[in-house]
C-alpha cells in the first residue's frame, strides 16, 4: 500500500468520511460522516464505548441498540476499503476482501455480543467486535490468497 492510500486509511478509521475529504470526495465524505453520527447517536456508541473503557460491561450492553450499531461494521469498512481505493491503493485483484470479512465477522461478532464469553470473559459490544476483525482480516486475506490463484 503506497503511503496517501495508508494516510488516507488511518483517517478513515479516525471517522469514516475524513479519507473521502482528503482525496477530494467531498459530497461522499458528507453522506459517510452523516451516516457515521446518525448511527453513533442512534446506537448510543459513544456511551458504550465510555462505558466499556471504564469496565462496566454489562451497562453497555444495556445502553446498547444493536438494530442500530449492526449498520456500523459496514459502513466502517466501507468507507476504509473506499478511502484507500480512491487514494491509488487497493489495486490487486481481490483487495477488498479483507475489509468486506472483517465487516461480516465484526457483525457477528456485535451480534454475540450481549452474552458471548471468551475463556469467560465477558466482552460486550465494544471489545468483543474489536476481537472478531482479527479472524476477518485473516479469513479475507486467505481468500484473496486462493482467489488470486484461482482467477
Amino acid at each position: 500500500m503506497n503511503r496517501n492510500a495508508f494516510e488516507k486509511l488511518m483517517w478513515s478509521i479516525a471517522l469514516p468520511g475524513f479519507g473521502q475529504f482528503l482525496n477530494g470526495k467531498i459530497v461522499k465524505g458528507i453522506v459517510l460522516v452523516a451516516l457515521e453520527f446518525l448511527i453513533n447517536v442512534k446506537a448510543n456508541f459513544n456511551k458504550i464505548i465510555l462505558l466499556s473503557f471504564n469496565g462496566k460491561i454489562n451497562e453497555a450492553v444495556h445502553e446498547t441498540d444493536l438494530e442500530w450499531l449492526m449498520f456500523y461494521p459496514c459502513l466502517y469498512f466501507f468507507a476504509m476499503w473506499d478511502a484507500v481505493k480512491d487514494a491509488g491503493g487497493g489495486k490487486d485483484h481481490f483487495s477488498f476482501l479483507p475489509y468486506v470479512f472483517s465487516a461480516f465477522f465484526v457483525t457477528v461478532g456485535l451480534m454475540y455480543s450481549s452474552n458471548l464469553k471468551i475463556f469467560g470473559i465477558f466482552f460486550g459490544p465494544v471489545w468483543l467486535p474489536m476481537l472478531f476483525v482479527i479472524p476477518g482480516v485473516i479469513t479475507g486475506l486467505i481468500t484473496k490468497k486462493i482467489m488470486n490463484i484461482i482467477y
